[in-house]
């Protein structure tokens, strides 16, 4: 598997001020992080408490069980989001970045060259894969869950509630082509109506059971433990459904900042959400029944369809926050070396990062719309939530655990109660998460294993890919020398190249079969560090090699996007200025020819990425080049 590039000798250290979430006042970032970062979390209240007692392991609802499951969900919610994201993970921002690539491209910077580093790097790229699991099972869910409050408005609706679950689905899923950014202007107030109601309805229930908020009390979830340590033990994997959406914490840092993200989390989210909870708890004491669907039983009998609809814009929200983030993830992956170009819309012409990836929009849709028809309800489904939540906190507990001990270097006993405290917790989760495979908790694993294999798969070939052509390839110095002699014509050539050493193949191609270089060429390289943003001053760097030959490195954050025209135009000691109607840009594609014989990958896996190759977006649109200057020369390549 190949190593993230880190170049930190080229990128100087910046605080955290370059990302783009703090440019707001305090009180606008925190109503943008309750309409985006929240939204998961927040709408957890719709199933956790039901599925905590009717789920795969169904237990009695008396006060011992009611009481010991709210004290675990406090306390859950305390030591998960509070303490782990919002105290510890959140001080982790790779230059006010967070989420597990950024995480693990922080480690790398930090501690380049360390043996340990493919470990971190598999790590890494397992949590990715996972989150790509999350982020088909979470829109199925919640929008599943929301609609089927119809049910409790009027039984007879219950045919209805899978198609208008895919109709809902299918509409967000057409919308994002047109971005976000007109709809994300009301996440925020909707939200914040969303979670008043939360607040609300659960003190109406709790002014008649005044005696649940003793729940709060850890003695009730050892107790809980105590009276039977295997049915609480196995509880545990439907009450980890309550902290499901604590990763957005961290992987959102960057749009909001970490002080609007935790004072929102500890002045209101929270607040709101154990107010609903215990409000849940209050209503199945006087009445266990409503364990059926205690969520919307909470409410009057009027308010009921109006709390439907409010709460599936909410479970909108959440799926679109869970959608992006999708985009997100894949961006980064791509710009990081662990995917293919793809095919990727700016639907902003303000916000950089608000994008859409065709290919990953479509696949989560169909993907979803299996699991709602495979699954038919929240219940269902609950079983396949969970696991793959629990297996990206343990691995950013693990991750978290390297950057404590090995870069901040805290005191060894706190860095040990800490980590240990947290890889306990996640490690008793991801346990009992584990019991649910054969009820649905294979899901999310097939779909890990899957994307792990594609991601490495392609990382693995293009570490393969360049070390052949490296193999052809000449040093510059000495084919500058060779190519002294041949007909020099009029303008600029680009070649692009992906090693910042040596010759690229087509440029030695163009030479071989035309005979001729141009007056003056550019050798352009593209390096994506391991840092999100990098300063404009920092971008360029150039080399005058002699007789009209230059080397060209642009450095871009993994969150950045590249605009090599844009950049070129901005190149002041490469032969003067840039112009577009004068410049060719040569491109290489390579036919992968896969070679049982050659040591590398398995054949099925060499294949693979020959396909990926081929069905890769075309460097001419990834990089913005002038669509009418672009020459592209093809080569085979054994691996």
């Amino acid at each position: 598997m190949t190593s993230i590039t880190m170049t930190a000798d080229a990128v100087p250290e910046a605080d955290n001020a370059g990302h783009h979430g703090t440019k707001d006042k305090l009180p606008i970032l925190m109503l943008g992080a309750i309409g985006v970062v929240y939204g998961d979390i927040g709408t957890s209240p719709l199933y956790a408490m039901k599925e905590s007692f009717i789920g795969p392991h169904p237990m009695e609802v008396d006060p011992l069980h009611i009481f010991g499951v709210l004290s675990l969900i406090f306390w859950s919610l305390m030591l998960i989001v509070t303490v782990k994201y919002v105290v510890v993970a959140m001080r982790a921002d790779n230059r006010g970045e967070g989420g597990s690539l950024a995480l693990l491209a922080l480690i790398q910077r930090s501690l380049p060259g360390r043996k340990w580093t493919a470990s971190l790097v598999t790590m890494g790229v397992l949590a990715t894969c996972l989150f790509y699991g999350d982020a088909m099972i979470t829109p199925a869910i919640s929008v599943l869950s929301a609609v089927e409050g119809l049910t409790v408005v009027e039984a007879s609706l219950q045919p209805l509630v899978i198609p208008i679950s895919i109709g809902i689905l299918v509409g967000l899923f057409l919308v994002q082509a047109r971005g976000t950014a007109k709809v994300g202007a009301i996440f925020g107030p909707v939200v914040l109506v969303y979670f008043a109601v939360l607040a609300v309805l659960g003190v109406l229930n709790i002014m008649n059971h005044l005696a649940i908020l003793g729940a709060l009390s850890p003695t009730w979830a050892i107790k809980f433990f105590f009276y039977n340590p295997k049915l609480a033990f196995l509880a545990m994997g439907s009450v980890f459904l309550a902290v499901t959406g604590a990763e957005t914490l961290y992987a959102d840092m960057g749009h909001f900042g970490r002080r609007a993200i935790g004072w929102s989390w500890l002045g209101l989210v929270y607040p709101c959400l154990m107010l609903n909870y215990l409000g849940q708890g209050a209503l199945l004491l006087s009445n266990p029944a409503a364990v059926e669907n205690p969520f919307f039983l909470m409410a009057p009998e009027w308010a009921r369809l109006p709390l439907v609809g409010i709460a599936t814009l909410a479970t909108i929200i959440a799926s679109q926050a869970v959608i992006s983030g999708a985009f997100s993830v894949t961006h980064q992956a791509v710009q990081l070396g662990f995917l293919p170009r793809l095919k990727t819309l700016h639907t902003s012409a303000k916000a950089a990062g608000q994008i859409y990836i065709p290919a990953v929009n479509w696949t989560l849709l169909a993907m979803i719309i299996l699991l709602v028809i495979g699954f038919q309800q929240s219940t269902s489904l609950a079983s396949a939530y969970g696991i793959a939540v629990t297996g990206t906190m343990l691995i950013t507990t693990v991750m978290l655990g390297f950057l404590v001990f090995q870069v901040w270097n805290w005191n060894r006993v706190l860095s040990a109660l800490i980590i240990g405290t947290f890889a306990l917790v996640d490690g008793i989760y991801f346990a009992s998460n584990i019991t649910k495979i054969p009820d649905g908790g294979w899901f999310p694993l097939v779909v890990a294993a899957v994307s792990f294999t594609v991601l490495t798969t392609w990382a693995t070939g293009r570490a393969l890919l360049r070390r052949a052509l490296d193999e052809s390839s000449v040093p510059l110095e000495v084919f500058v020398k060779s190519a002294s002699s041949a007909f020099r014509a009029r303008g600029t050539s680009v070649f692009m190249s992906s090693s910042a050493d040596g010759i690229p193949a087509a440029l030695l191609h163009n030479l071989k079969h035309n005979q001729v270089v141009h007056q003056r060429v550019i050798i352009l390289t593209v390096k994506v560090e391991g840092v999100p943003h990098i300063d404009t001053e920092n971008r360029i760097e150039t080399r005058d090699v002699g007789s009209g030959f230059y080397r060209v490195i642009l450095h871009y954050g993994f969150m950045e996007e590249v605009d090599i025209p844009g950049d070129l135009m901005r190149v002041k000691d490469a032969g003067g200025p840039f112009d577009m109607m004068t410049t060719s840009f040569f491109l290489g594609r390579q036919k992968l020819i896969a070679c049982k014989d050659k040591p590398g990958m398995a054949l099925w896996r060499e294949r693979l990425f020959g396909w990926m190759l081929k069905s890769s977006e075309s460097a001419m649109e990834f990089f913005r080049l002038p669509i009418n200057r672009v020459i592209e020369l093809g080569s085979q390549v054994r691996i």
